[in-house]
């Protein structure tokens, strides 16, 4: 409306003409009155009417006078118009509308002729849509009955496979028992991985011999897998025992902290031997002393351990944490969750339905170049949810890795815990692992310690340096050997340059101290924290820096009493 209204209508109607496929359709745009407001270039003259007039002939059994009083009737009516007339020889379909918000109307024409060959062009297009639809339909019929008789064929074959193994069994149904005790008496990975450790830390004795140390830290390692190694025969040789759900468990105050001590000593030697990174992450874990069995919680720890560290390749990762929450059972009870991940070849969705399964292992190349029953996991599951009333779940991809989740609802154990408190040291804690570092930070704000934190050693340094150009030096650095770019060893190094030798700096790590002792004390690294980093962990290693007593010493001042003038009964068998 604005164009025109500031525009002569002779510039419209050269520049908005409707030539567009003028042989097919054509149309104008008309006043009530029947004058042109948009026309086709042949359109000479000044009225739609005067042209229906001087050019239509028949319309629909009307004559033009006709035709033009019923239009305008419908367009006084405010009504949309459609017909048919014939001009210069050629049928044509009519159809006019009103325009929105405007006193206009549009009038279009479309010849029959064209529309019939459109018509007809479409049908053939659909035809041979159709005929190319019906072949790829009986292509893919063809294709699905190739596959179904190939599927039927190999159904036949694995029936008759089946048939035959179903008659094999029958054969050898009699010579069961003595099959499974020929089973048992293979070496599993059970009892195959505390005994690497006893042959590791036996070799390693020999060859330190003169340390006693060393050789005292050795049999210490071999007396707790001797003894898991017991439990494990046991077990093994009693399998009757086992499946019949008569294993009953021994309750006895078991120190969490003790247990993942030894299940890290344990697998050492074997993740040493793979060169596999082994990390072991404490969260917020204040209940340390529990009761429980402790033979078994070691035995579903090795199974879960052992699995990871066989089917992980060299280089691989494994990971161990454990956190606890508060337990549904009340407040006598503590929710232990336990996670073991690797990055190994994982197991197909097929398989992880049968993990748990006597004797199950997956019929893969994989697998069968990896030495195993598969009875541990079966044996797991069984301490886990039958014997402790805990829950097991398994997530696996194949190729990327598997993740074991326990969870265990444990008693309490009535034991009067030590009053840890430590003074109000700065202390600043080095790891990779951000959730790790947030844990320790956590539980030496519980012994009365301040800490920071870092993700690498270049951050270490600048804090470090930072703080003692203020003159407000750290007391304690705690450092892990394994950071991104410069290690502990190298980071160790580099603070001591910058900062001197006074400041205690101690390496932290789930690798045994023995491999990393030589570089660290050149680095002037002062000493060694095992991981996991439990509350106790950092007290007792920590205490040394202070003017507390030993635990050694205080336990021989109550040990050496003066008992002359006593009477003692010694009964015995």
């Amino acid at each position: 409306m604005a164009l025109v209204a500031g525009l002569p209508v002779s510039y419209i109607s050269d520049n908005l003409t409707l030539e567009e496929n003028s042989e097919r359709a054509y149309s104008y745009i008309i006043r009530k009155d029947g004058t042109f407001v948009i026309r086709t270039a042949d359109a000479y003259r000044n009225s739609y009417f005067e042209r229906v007039r001087a050019a239509y002939g028949d319309i629909n059994g009307m004559t033009p006078e006709e035709y033009i009083q019923v239009l305008s009737e419908t367009m006084t009516m405010g009504v949309d118009y459609s017909n048919e007339f014939t001009m210069g020889g050629e049928r044509y379909h009519l159809y006019c509308t009103h325009l929105p918000y405007s006193e206009w109307y549009l009038i279009t024409f479309m010849p029959y002729g064209s529309m019939d060959s459109t018509i007809r062009n479409f049908t053939a297009e659909w035809t041979w849509l159709t005929v190319l639809v019906a072949a790829v339909v009986l292509g893919a019929l063809l294709l699905v009955f190739f596959k179904y008789l190939k599927l039927t064929k190999a159904q036949v074959r694995e029936l008759e496979e089946a048939r035959q193994a179903a008659e094999a069994a029958q054969k050898e149904a009699e010579h069961a028992n003595r099959a499974k005790s020929e089973f048992l008496s293979n070496m599993s990975h059970d009892i195959r991985t505390p005994m690497n450790a006893i042959v590791g830390m036996t070799a390693i004795a020999t060859a330190n011999i003169d340390d006693t140390k060393q050789v005292q830290n050795c049999l210490k390692k071999i007396t707790l897998s001797s003894k898991h190694l017991l439990g494990l025969i046991n077990d093994v040789l009693d399998m009757s025992k086992i499946e019949s759900g008569k294993m009953t468990l021994n309750l006895d105050q078991v120190s969490l902290r003790e247990v993942v001590d030894g299940i890290v000593s344990i697998c050492q030697p074997q993740v040493k031997a793979k060169q596999q990174q082994f990390d072991v992450f404490i969260h917020d874990i204040s209940t340390e002393n529990v009761l429980c069995d402790s033979v078994r919680l070691n035995q579903v720890l090795l199974n879960l351990l052992s699995n990871a560290i066989k089917f992980t390749p060299e280089g691989g990762a494994i990971h161990v944490a454990m956190h606890e929450e508060k337990s549904p059972k009340g407040e006598g009870f503590v929710r232990i969750h336990i996670q073991v991940q690797d990055t190994g070849i994982g197991m197909s969705n097929q398989f992880m339905e049968h993990i748990f399964d006597s004797f199950a292992r997956e019929d893969s190349a994989r697998v069968h170049r990896t030495e195993g029953t598969g009875l541990g996991m079966a044996i797991t599951k069984f301490i886990v949810v039958d014997a402790m009333g805990g829950s097991i779940d398994v997530k696996s991809h194949q190729g990327k890795g598997t993740e074991f989740s326990v969870t265990l609802d444990l008693e309490k154990a009535e034991v009067l815990e030590e009053d840890m408190i430590l003074p109000n040291w700065n202390m600043l804690v080095v790891d990779d692992d951000q959730q790790l570092c947030e844990s320790t930070v956590a539980s030496l704000a519980s012994i009365g310690v301040s800490a920071e934190w870092a993700l690498d050693g270049e951050s270490a340094l600048d804090m470090a340096v930072k703080r003692h150009k203020r003159g407000d030096d750290y007391q304690i650095i705690l450092l892990d050997w394994k950071l991104p770019g410069m290690d502990g060893i190298a980071t160790a190094r580099r603070i001591r340059e910058e900062l001197g030798e006074d400041l205690p700096i101690l390496l932290i790590s789930a690798y045994d101290w023995a491999e990393i002792e030589h570089d660290a004390r050149e680095a002037g690294i002062t000493g060694f924290i095992a991981k996991p980093l439990f509350k106790s962990t950092l007290f007792n290693s920590l205490r040394q820096f202070t003017d507390l007593p030993e635990k050694e010493e205080e336990r021989l001042t109550e040990t050496h009493r003066d008992l002359s003038g006593k009477r003692i009964l010694l009964a015995g068998q």
